[in-house]
C-alpha cells in the first residue's frame, strides 16, 4: 500500500527504520529483528542508503523481502549522491520492477571527506530535484525529510520552510522529521508548514536514547538540541550504561505520548538496527493507551 494512503486509514501510524547491513548474515539478523517487531504491527518499515549508492543492492534487497516474506509495507530511501539521473532513473525501475510502492527521496549528506555536497554531473543538487523526477516519471508515494530545528545548512528557518514546501509542490505527499527532543520544536514546525499552506502528514523522527557518547554525537551531527533538564540526568548516569538507557526510554515514551495526545499522526522510530528500546517504548504506549488501536499482526 502507498503509505501517502496509509497515513489518511491508519493513525496512529508506527513505523521504523533501518539501515542494510553489509553481509549476508547480517541481512538475515536484520530480517529476525524485523520480524521480532510484527507483534507491534508497524504500518511501515523503511530502509536507509549507504553513501554514493555503497548499499543499493541490499536497500532494495532487503526493502523486498520485508515486503513480500514479512508482510509489512516498506520504504526505500534513496538519496542524489554519486548518481547522475540516468543512473537514478535505473534505479528507480529497479524498485518498481521488485514492487516496491514508496520511497524517501533524500539529497544525501556529502561522502566523507567532503565538507559540502556537490553534485556529480548530470546529478541532482537538491531532494526537491529527485522528487520532481520521481513524481513525473514514476508511481511511488514519495516521502521527504522535515528539520524542526531547522537542516544545519539552512540558511535561516524561513528558508528551511520554503525548502519543506518546494518538496511538497514537486510531489512529497508527506514529511519525516530528523531527530528531536523538544516536542514544541515539532509542534512549531508544524504550525510554520501550515501556515505556509502545506498540508501533508507530517511524521515525527525519533530516536530512543540508550547510549550516552551516541546520543551526544547524533545531536552534534544533527543540529537536534537536547533539554536541559535531560542532558544534567543523562550526564549523572553517564559511567552507568543500563542507567542511562533506562533513562532514555523512559523519557522517549513520555515525548511520543505527549507527541500522540498533541495530534502527532504516528511516531517513526531511528532503530539503528535494535529493537528492544523500540519495543520497550511503543509497549508503554500501549499498556497506557496512548496507543488504542493496535492490531496484532499474525505470527
Amino acid at each position: 500500500m502507498r503509505i501517502g494512503t496509509l497515513l489518511q486509514l491508519r493513525r496512529p501510524c508506527i513505523s521504523f527504520e533501518f539501515f542494510p547491513p553489509q553481509t549476508d548474515d547480517g541481512v538475515e539478523k536484520l530480517m529476525a529483528t524485523v520480524r521480532g517487531l510484527r507483534i507491534l504491527n508497524p504500518g511501515f518499515v523503511s530502509v536507509t542508503y549507504g553513501a554514493g549508492g555503497s548499499s543499493r543492492a541490499r536497500t532494495v534487497e532487503v526493502t523486498k523481502r520485508i515486503k513480500s516474506e514479512l508482510g509489512i509495507e516498506s520504504m526505500a530511501h534513496v538519496t542524489c549522491v554519486g548518481h547522475p539521473s540516468d543512473e537514478l532513473r535505473t534505479l528507480f525501475a529497479e524498485l518498481e520492477a521488485a514492487g516496491v510502492e514508496n520511497v524517501m527521496a533524500l539529497r544525501g549528506d556529502p561522502p566523507k571527506g567532503q565538507a559540502q555536497f556537490v553534485a556529480v554531473q548530470g546529478g541532482f543538487r537538491y531532494a526537491s530535484d529527485l522528487i520532481e523526477l520521481l513524481a513525473g516519471e514514476f508511481s511511488f508515494s514519495i516521502g521527504a525529510a522535515a528539520y524542526p530545528e531547522k537542516h544545519p545548512e539552512a540558511a535561516s528557518f524561513e528558508a528551511d520552510i520554503e525548502n519543506a514546501v518546494r518538496k511538497v509542490r514537486m510531489g512529497a505527499e508527506f514529511l519525516v522529521t530528523q531527530l528531536f527532543f523538544e516536542n514544541d520544536a515539532y509542534f512549531g514546525y508544524v504550525d510554520r508548514l501550515r501556515a505556509a499552506g502545506v498540508g501533508v502528514p507530517v511524521i515525527p523522527g525519533i530516536m530512543p536514547i540508550t547510549n550516552y557518547e551516541q546520543i551526544a554525537r547524533m545531536t552534534k551531527m544533527s543540529g537536534a538540541s537536547l533539554p536541559q533538564r535531560l542532558l544534567v540526568e543523562l550526564e549523572a548516569r553517564s559511567d552507568q550504561p543500563e542507567a542511562v538507557a533506562e533513562l532514555g526510554v523512559a523519557f522517549t515514551a513520555l515525548q511520543c505520548r505527549d507527541l500522540l495526545a498533541r495530534g502527532a499522526p504516528g511516531l517513526h522510530f531511528y532503530t539503528l538496527n535494535r529493537s528492544p528500546a523500540t519495543r520497550a517504548v511503543v509497549s508503554a504506549l500501549v499498556a497506557t493507551q496512548a496507543i488504542r488501536n493496535l492490531a496484532v499482526a499474525p505470527a
